[in-house]
């Protein structure tokens, strides 16, 4: 079986070669046979990968240690849920889980445009097999994935404790599912430019694709920070680690990129910066993919340090970065606008100041992120560029771009007149000064978190309003109820609503951040058994500890009894974990999360004979919004996606409840 997955690799890898070669002739010959030979290439190749995909996850569930990376990632004691979480637990599965589902997306697309777009499929097809094909080298050449040990061991090491966490079961997927999907929009960008077909037809083919990858990159994110909230035991969910950077720059660009698109739709506007735009976000997926697996880093996320992988990662890039440019400036004359920016007060200006701050933070990112590298190489010594330095560069920029959220739907295409804007913008402005007066009146006095809170305000009732004036105006069109309405105007306008309801999830996550950013308290105490210690309006009594065993770890529990103003809260049981086979410790949190805040406690020692303990605990305000904002953020996604028809049935079904409620 090892070796089936080892041939079907490299058929892969010769029907890759095959499918790019042919596509490329069939433009030079005009073949439609050979362009539909290339397109069936790329669908064996997704066969082939589908069946080396089977052979790795058979060989983690069966436990056969001839492979190496089955021994290097399960073991015998492992659960069967982390068994299957191997399969991207390691280097190697995660560049296979890459190129299957690459393979899947690519699949998809020719099945997609079969009978349409074929000007610019070749390019398309030769463009995501070329993807396809560098993945490919490196699980044959630089990665073996189906290498076998010459001498089975009688067990595996194991997956690394950390990663045996139910988050880390969908957080890796969802980030890959991103970091894919944005091949397919770079893949048709690319052929736009190779053709020279650079309407608009390039953008409204692949908008779906785009929204996917992009929800599937943010949700990925929040669950990164959801895994470390809960298992690293620091009380914080972003440390601005090179890993979560490497995620966080192409969704900042792809959001940019999702917003200035409108505007060549629209008005035939930033051909050019979209272009960049999307060359970027795809070159910031592989760059960010590099840097998890170079070694150029250190990070809890990254891989071992692998220099032929680090090697094959910089030609490739630069081979990314050659191509698209030589297209680019090959294009330039028929990439001009069609029209021009007629005033600073427009929709279209607030949506090119929204691209300007998305890719300031990107630079941001992306500067803080490799000055330790490009110090270390210019003058010997590594210089560590640490939170300080992100919060102080990002949260201004980050505020400003919270409320060019809000003033974009409130302001008009091509020009705003005064009286527009002074009706538009007086009920939001009310309602965002009234909740940061009342945030003074309860105390708070924090400049920076009274602008962030009174912009989210801001933002939550431009959503609000616009929802309302629109419902109301079809309503009294109509004739409709008002639910009936507000469900058609969403069904007629998929994208500017759910762009609404993105931009109030985004309000919500920034609420959080806010409030466990500037308010959090933490306190460290030695409790011996019966002993209490407070934290703000909480007591916390120290009960005991106990140590158990099963077959894959040892572990000790405490336990704390909650009270708040002399009111029982329940229990904390937080723990500390011994992993036998990998020799490591792990810190497992425990919570007690409410809508206003998280009690967060840490088991950091104890002392087995007089039973005493070492506790961190944390108060983190407002987390649990950020987990609701990501909610949203995915509802609002999938209303951009949905089919008006789905919509259309959901209004029908609403306006049938009413009449029988009425009746």
């Amino acid at each position: 079986m090892i070796d089936l997955g080892q041939y079907a690799l490299i058929l892969a890898f010769v029907f890759a070669c095959y499918g790019i070669g042919s596509a490329l002739v069939s433009v030079r010959v005009r073949s439609p046979r050979l362009l539909a030979s290339s397109e069936n290439a790329l669908l064996s190749v997704t066969v082939c990968l589908a069946v080396a995909a089977a052979v790795l996850m058979r060989a983690l569930v069966t436990h056969d240690f001839r492979l190496e990376y089955a021994a290097g990632y399960t073991s015998l004691a492992l659960p069967l849920r982390y068994t299957l979480t191997a399969f991207w637990g390691g280097q190697k599965g995660s560049l296979l889980l890459w190129s299957i589902l690459l393979a899947i997306f690519s699949s998809v697309v020719v099945l997609q445009n079969h009978r349409k777009n074929r000007e610019l499929m070749p390019f398309v097809g030769a463009t995501l097999l070329s993807v396809q094909l560098f993945f490919l080298v490196l699980m044959l050449f630089a990665a073996p994935v189906f290498e076998k040990l010459p001498i089975p061991p009688a067990d595996g090491r194991g997956l690394n404790p950390l990663l045996q966490n139910y988050w880390m079961m969908i957080h890796p997927p969802m980030l890959y599912l991103g970091f894919v999907g944005f091949s397919v929009p770079f893949a048709f960008a690319i052929a736009a430019l190779a053709s020279g077909r650079l309407d608009a037809l390039w953008i409204k083919t692949t908008r779906r694709w785009t929204l996917l990858a992009w929800s599937f990159l943010g949700i990925g994110l929040l669950l990164g920070g959801r895994w470390a909230y809960e298992e690293l035991g620091w009380g914080g969910y972003w440390a601005w680690d090179p890993v979560e950077n490497a995620s966080l720059m192409p969704w900042l660009t792809g959001t940019a990129f999702l917003h200035s698109v409108m505007i060549q739709e629209k008005k035939g506007m930033l051909k050019i910066w979209n272009m960049v735009l999307i060359l970027l976000t795809f070159w910031l997926t592989i760059f960010g993919t590099f840097l998890t697996r170079s070694g150029i880093i250190t990070s809890v996320h990254a891989f071992a340090q692998t220099p032929l992988i680090g090697q094959l990662f910089i030609l490739f890039l630069t081979l990314v970065t050659v191509v698209s440019l030589a297209l680019l400036f090959k294009r330039l004359p028929l990439l001009r606008s069609e029209n021009k920016l007629e005033s600073l007060v427009s929709r279209e200006s607030s949506f090119l100041f929204n691209n300007v701050l998305f890719v300031g933070i990107a630079f941001a990112v992306l500067w803080g992120t490799i000055f330790p590298v490009l110090s270390e190489w210019v003058r010997g010594v590594k210089i560590t560029v640490g939170a300080p330095f992100f919060n102080r560069v990002n949260m201004p920029i980050a505020l400003a771009l919270l409320a060019l959220s809000g003033v974009g739907p409130l302001i008009a295409w091509r020009k705003a007149s005064w009286r527009e804007l002074k009706r538009n913008f007086r009920t939001p402005v009310v309602i965002a000064v009234v909740a940061m007066c009342s945030l003074v009146a309860f105390g708070i006095r924090h400049v920076l978190s009274l602008l962030f809170f009174g912009s989210c305000a801001f933002v939550t009732a431009t959503v609000f309003l616009e929802f309302y004036r629109g419902a109301r105006a079809r309503q009294s069109m109509m004739r409709e109820a008002f639910v009936p309405a507000l469900v058609r105007l969403t069904a007629k306008n998929k994208r500017r609503y759910g762009g609404f309801v993105v931009h109030l999830g985004m309000a919500l996550i920034f609420v959080g951040i806010a409030g466990s950013s500037f308010f959090k308290v933490e306190k460290e105490a030695t409790l011996s058994l019966g002993q209490l210690m407070h934290l703000g309006p909480y007591e916390i009594r120290y009960e005991g500890i106990q140590a158990f065993r099963d077959p894959n770890k040892d572990f000790v529990k405490a336990t704390l009894s909650v009270s708040r103003e002399g009111l029982p809260q329940g229990q904390l049981v937080p723990e500390r974990h011994f992993y036998v086979t990998s020799e490591q410790p792990t810190t497992e949190v425990a919570l007690r999360s409410t809508f206003k805040e998280d009690l967060y406690a840490i088991l950091v020692g104890w002392d087995a004979q007089s039973k005493a303990a070492v506790f961190k605990l944390y108060l983190n305000p407002l987390v649990q919004w950020i987990w609701y904002g990501g909610g949203l953020l995915a509802l609002g996604t999938l209303i951009c996606m949905l089919p008006r028809q789905l919509l259309v049935k959901s209004q029908r079904q609403a306006s049938k409840r009413e009449t029988e409620h009425v009746a």
